[in-house]
């Protein structure tokens, strides 16, 4: 139990100002590896519902027609850029094929702004409720700051200036512009089948309500999904509480950190070159 806390004390060590890209590769390789990708996949998917993102998405049928695909360049591209930082040349150049593929769209710095907060905020939530401990405050700042510096090398501007006042502007416009539209549940309903596969054979019959009680409210609206059974709900809500209490009493940091061996996909299962990842804009 004594080695519980090793990293999140390592972290309160640190500055998150200086030191926010170790700060955050530790928040995704030791201490919640499974609820960041988890957090990651639903704020990706709340980005994909704002009517007038998801229909740039459903226009492409990137993610209509090729969702294993779009969904593993997308993956590859992000965890290039938090596994190997702004300036070493994996991320650089991850960093440098996620603007290319924007760059043949007509989006806007709003647009850009909230698929931003929607990966700072979500998977910090999604912690909060069902992480094994709490995110510390070095951690939601050096979150912040992560995707900060993210925000500012696409060209995005009027990032707030803290995890606060992001949160606050994702909340101001999440109940302005996300409402129900046929775009955004024709992509979830793509990109659900994946979600489902990951799921133990013996829950595939409540598949479908486990899913969509992993969304809030407002999300299952914009994408026409039905509330699932208080039953299903309250069962997903106490099995994920289970979890983070024996997780906390009884787990250890993993000895290995996430994507040690490399990071794996069912598109590319023999490697990838990051400057063919996602689809060829119009001119390349």
């Amino acid at each position: 139990m004594k080695d519980r806390f090793v990293h999140r004390d390592r972290i309160r060590s640190l500055d998150p100002d200086v030191d926010h890209l170790v700060i955050y590769q530790t928040m995704l390789r030791y201490e919640f590896p499974w609820d960041m990708k988890l957090g990651l996949n639903l704020a990706f998917n709340r980005s994909f519902s704002i009517p007038e993102i998801a229909a740039v998405h459903t226009s492409t049928g990137e993610l209509t027609e090729r969702t294993q695909k779009r969904i593993d360049d997308t993956g590859l591209l992000m965890y290039e850029i938090v596994l190997n930082g702004f300036e070493q040349t994996r991320g650089r150049d991850a960093l440098r094929r996620m603007n290319q593929i924007h760059r043949s769209h007509t989006i806007s710095n709003d647009h850009y702004l909230y698929v931003l907060a929607c990966l700072v905020v979500v998977p910090t939530r999604w912690l909060e409720r069902y992480g094994w401990r709490q995110p510390c405050c070095h951690e939601r700042r050096a979150t912040w700051k992560f995707y900060l510096e993210l925000g500012r090398r696409m060209g995005i501007t009027d990032i707030p200036d803290s995890y606060e006042a992001v949160e606050a502007w994702f909340d101001d416009y999440d109940q302005a512009h996300l409402s129900p539209n046929d775009d955004a549940a024709a992509i979830e309903r793509s990109t659900r089948t994946l979600m489902l596969n990951r799921l133990p054979a013996a829950l595939a019959p409540l598949g479908n309500a486990l899913v969509s009680a992993m969304y809030d409210p407002p999300l299952r609206a914009a994408t026409g999904l039905a509330t699932p059974p208080w039953p299903v709900r309250a069962g997903l809500h106490l099995a994920l509480r289970a979890r983070a209490h024996a997780q906390r009493w009884l787990g250890r940091p993993p000895a290995t950190p996430l994507f040690a061996d490399g990071i794996k996909t069912k598109t590319y299962p023999n490697g990838y070159d990051i400057n063919q990842l996602g689809p060829k804009p119009p001119g390349i």
